[in-house]
């Protein structure tokens, strides 16, 4: 009994293992249609009054302005184009500082976001935060930094049942993602802490103040040249 339970667990292990490094390949070359975090969002609307559908519309990096690529890296990892990964010194100062918070903060990279939207649930526990760390490899290895970008920019929840900047672009600018101005994409990125709570169309003073500092952190980048070799 207790070998045929060993093989089992070893058959299960190789066939999660290697399912899943063929998706993630599968991924590097085709769109991604649909996330975790989509299907919860849909699913949260039944028995609401709100709205059932998605707002998502896939586009390539190339026909992405570099001026919301550039505003997301600003924001939210500046060392995007540098770590693999993870960035282990904001992880050392989130650590420090949520001994003091009530609110805890988070040193999620951009990859470590995707690998979570992308392949795995919501919720915090150590079963997924270690399957989080095995997607953020295993995509940082096969996708490599334009890709993990390029799907980032069209998965992000930017707004109520709105998934991508493209899709953000259209709903609330109403014109493609491929001529986002720098405020514009500065704007996008600002509500991405919280797309449920903050408006790109109707920014509070506090998404005014955050879209005006990541235009400046933008600029002290060097603007779009700063993710030119991704």
């Amino acid at each position: 009994m207790l070998e045929r339970i060993y093989w089992f667990c070893v058959k299960a292990f190789l066939w999660l293992f290697f399912g899943s490094l063929g998706y993630v390949v599968v991924l590097k070359y085709v769109p991604v249609v649909i996330t975790p975090l989509m299907i919860s969002r849909w699913m949260d609307t039944f028995g609401t009054d709100e709205s059932s559908h998605i707002y998502k519309n896939w586009r390539s990096y190339d026909e992405i302005s570099k001026e919301a690529a550039l505003a997301v890296v600003s924001s939210e990892d500046q060392d995007f184009p540098i770590h693999w990964g993870f960035d282990f010194d904001e992880i050392q100062d989130a650590i420090k500082e949520n001994q003091h918070r009530k609110r805890p903060r988070g040193a999620s990279t951009i990859s470590q976001q995707v690998a979570k939207n992308v392949f795995l649930w919501n919720g915090r526990s150590y079963i997924r935060k270690g399957l989080e760390v095995y997607f953020t490899v295993l995509i940082e290895l096969i996708w490599g930094k334009k890709r993990i970008l390029e799907v980032y920019l069209n998965v992000a929840e930017t707004g109520p049942m709105t998934f991508g900047v493209e899709a953000a672009s259209q709903r609330f600018y109403g014109h493609p993602a491929a001529t986002l101005t720098r405020d514009e994409a500065a704007r996008i990125a600002a509500v991405l802490p919280n797309p449920r709570q903050f408006s790109i169309k109707k920014p509070s003073t506090y998404i005014q103040r955050r879209t005006r500092q990541i235009a400046r952190q933008m600029r002290y980048l060097g603007g779009q040249k700063y993710i030119r070799n991704l």
